[in-house]
């Protein structure tokens, strides 16, 4: 198989876990807001679900570390690219076209 056809599933899963990533630290950031939102509309003290608060945040902590992993695999796997070879040409994060599959991100291998 061709190399370009590998890198290019392999950059269409990249973009796809780093979308992934974003959306579940965006839910978890609205599920903080939530639970703030939440606590002030029943007149609650500032400490009660406060060590729900803390295991959400956690959970955001855990998110932030997890899309650090995910970009410095992104910046491996460009340098693997450049090794390989492999041309890419820039697209930004243009709206797909009609007709199109898969996420587009910066890079795409032509």
């Amino acid at each position: 198989m061709e190399k370009v056809f590998v890198a290019k599933r392999v950059t269409n899963k990249l973009y796809a876990t780093e979308a992934a990533v974003d959306a579940a630290t965006a839910q978890v950031a609205e599920m903080m807001a939530e639970l703030v939102q939440a606590r002030k509309d029943l007149n609650l003290a500032a400490t009660f679900g406060h060590g729900v608060s803390v295991k959400v945040a956690d959970a955001m902590q855990a998110l932030i570390v997890a899309r650090t992993a995910i970009v410095e695999a992104h910046t491996q796997l460009d340098e693997s690219r450049l090794r390989l070879g492999i041309r890419t040409s820039m697209v930004g994060n243009l709206p797909p076209e009609k007709g199109l599959e898969g996420p587009t991100g910066l890079r795409e291998a032509v």
